[in-house]
């Protein structure tokens, strides 16, 4: 390690070296991290740390302990005065590890060089479990997206069975769902005045084992009590039931406290904080980051950094509640933007970067397009329970005014040292197209648009209308494809008025619930004819705490009850995935069989005109395609913290 740079920049420390430096003779809080060290405000391990710091408290981070032979990282460096944090790392392990058909990853993301097997399975069970049996006496607190959306039974998809609550398999003593700022100091304040990691039973956004006798006997206008672990696993209906209701909670500006009985034990859910102000997020973002990894992996390269070292991130939360999508239930509904000031800040500092070359490469978040929007009259959404804002129809309550984003795509490209500012987010083209009431809004979004594809997309403008089945999008709760094909006219336009050449991004999912092979089938036909060879694709990969999971496991809608059709096994998904790739000869004469066993000729002569379907299915002289798995291009995943939209 380079001791200078490391003196001069001051990341938190990693070992007991850095700590000698610093001079402390204790630690308040070690973090244990599944991912690479990057002080970056996008690195949730990082963010907890400094908020730590910044609340006067010693921090030190493990980044990636070795699981797998004497466990000497996770003695190193002793005993925190206060607790242990862990937290799988930016990604659920299981997503990160596996693909849609289960196959092992050849890569990480978060590691550096990419490297695969860096972290065990459910990291936040085995680094708490391996940590409470070295320190028994000292509290553990896990939080991320693995604990945060295993916080109540799930269907586990690697695992295919529904699970417990993560907090049974799991010895920590506290769990932090959702963005843990405000929560993780308030727990550590109270350790540090002397209360029992036991006493804290009623800390906002915190999950935790209680005893039986305290589930309330019914369900009231404070408290939610679920179907237990059992009854779930007798009756998926039961399960799906629960969904809809933990993901209401999930969705209000305060939700109630939930309780679930598992076994001979209760795993209680306390209420959410409310949204975070902009003084709140601000102080978040404008801590001391240095914006780059630790100098321990000097000349090492880490994909998921190469993608956010130039970013700015302008918000957090998204109100688009896509079935598939976790970020409401982790970052909430509603949206927290920085101040212009907090923004520009940190341009500033991106622009100071040695590396920098005049190139912002994301002004985003979750969905680009939703800075600074919300509701007009914030008592309606106090008492909304509306998963969406935007499906069936944007709400009448909803501002849609996208004139302050433009004012910060403004300021940044002002600055000298900014050559051009690109939106690498996806953007919610239903939420900028949206007609309003008021002309003058709509002028100002017609603006944007324009703006958008003529100043901020670096070649290509990523946008996902998943699907072109209006019932599949009915469940995936997406706009219409007519919506997407209004939004490609406008892309063309623009790009011919202005001379610019640059592509049109869409993402597809294959066999989410709802799909059958026929509805893949008509969506290749409808991308052929928009002239798409499609690339951002995916199968669907169920991930805990979604309402499209929860659809594929139960085989009910939570909402409705009623039966949803989905495919399974691996021969079905890849019968729905191959159409993607009609455009490849490798694909065409399977294709061409499955449209006639599915009683679909009349797509054959669309894919294929000129006499594909006589030459070769009159003569039964289809010759075999490939199949299997293997033959299948690889999914592309988004390896940033924000998720598509």
């Amino acid at each position: 390690m380079d001791e200078t740079k490391y003196k001069n920049k001051q990341w938190l420390p990693t070992t007991k070296k850095e700590i000698e430096y610093l001079g402390w003779d204790y630690i308040d809080v070690i973090l244990f991290s599944g991912d690479a060290y990057i002080d970056h405000p996008s690195m949730g391990t990082a963010v907890i740390g400094r908020v730590l710091e910044s609340n006067g408290y010693r921090v030190a981070i493990v980044p990636q302990p070795n699981w797998r032979d004497d466990l000497r990282d996770f003695t190193k460096l002793g005993k925190p005065r206060l607790f242990f944090g862990v937290s799988a790392g930016a990604m659920d392990s299981m997503v990160n590890h596996y693909t849609a058909n289960r196959r092992k990853r050849s890569d990480d993301a978060y590691t550096p060089n990419a490297k695969a097997g860096m972290r065990p399975d459910y990291p936040t069970i085995v680094y708490s479990n391996t940590l409470k049996k070295n320190y028994p006496d000292v509290p553990i607190i896990v939080g991320g997206i693995e604990a945060s959306m295993r916080r109540l039974a799930h269907y586990d998809y690697w695992k295919d069975e529904l699970r417990p609550s993560i907090l049974v398999d799991c010895q920590a003593d506290l769990l932090i769902y959702g963005m843990g700022e405000k929560t993780i100091i308030e727990i550590a304040n109270a350790l540090r005045d002397g209360k029992g990691i036991h006493e804290l039973t009623d800390i906002p956004q915190t999950a935790l084992r209680s005893t039986i006798d305290c589930i309330p006997n019914a369900t009231n206008n404070d408290e939610l009590v679920l179907h237990s672990f059992e009854e779930c696993k007798k009756d998926k209906k039961k399960h799906a039931e629960n969904f809809k209701n933990i993901e209401i909670e999930s969705n209000r500006w305060q939700g109630r406290t939930i309780w679930q009985r598992t076994g001979n034990i209760a795993i209680k859910i306390n209420k959410t904080n409310p949204p975070m102000t902009e003084v709140e997020i601000d102080a978040s973002f404008n801590l001391p980051y240095t914006r780059l990894p630790h100098p321990r992996y000097n000349g090492k390269r880490i994909p998921a950094y190469e993608m956010i070292r130039h970013s700015v991130n302008l918000h957090r939360g998204c109100f688009g509640g896509c079935s598939f999508c976790t970020i409401s239930a982790h970052q909430g509904k509603f949206i927290a933007s920085r101040s212009k000031e907090s923004i520009m800040k940190e341009v500033a500092q991106v622009c100071e970067m040695e590396d920098f070359k005049g190139y912002i490469s994301d002004l985003g978040g979750p969905s680009a397009n939703m800075y600074k929007l919300g509701g007009i009259d914030i008592n309606k959404c106090k008492i909304c329970v509306r998963p969406s804002c935007l499906y069936p129809l944007p709400c009448s309550n909803l501002n849609t005014n996208h004139s302050l984003l433009l004012d910060i795509y403004h300021e940044v490209d002002k600055l000298p040292q900014v050559k051009k500012s690109f939106v690498g987010s996806g953007v919610r083209y239903d939420l900028s197209m949206h007609k309003s009431s008021d002309e003058r809004i709509n002028k100002i979004n017609r603006k944007y648009n324009e703006e958008l594809i003529t100043n901020h997309v670096s070649g290509r403008l990523k946008v996902a209308p998943e699907h072109t089945s209006e019932n599949v999008l009915k469940l995936m709760r997406k706009p219409s494809f007519t919506q997407f094909e209004d939004f490609k006219h406008i892309f063309d336009r623009i790009n011919k008025n202005k001379g610019l050449n640059q592509q049109l991004i869409p993402y597809f999912i294959s066999s989410h619930p709802g799909c059958t092979e026929c509805d893949m089938a008509e969506l290749a036909c409808k991308t052929k004819k928009l002239n798409f060879h499609l690339e951002q694709v995916q199968d669907f990969t169920p991930t805990p705490m979604t309402m499209s999971t929860e659809m594929y496991y139960t085989g009910y809608n939570p909402y409705t009850l009623q039966p949803v059709f989905t495919a399974h096994t691996k021969e079905d998904k890849l019968a729905q995935r191959k159409y993607f790739f009609w455009y490849d000869d490798k694909y065409k004469y399977d294709i061409i069989r499955s449209l006639q066993r599915i009683n679909r000729i009349d797509l054959i002569n669309e894919l294929y005109p000129g006499g594909t379907q006589r030459t070769y299915v009159a003569n039964k002289r289809i010759p075999k395609s490939p199949t299997s798995k293997k033959d299948f291009k690889p999914t592309k995943k988004n390896h940033n913290n924000k998720n598509k939209k």
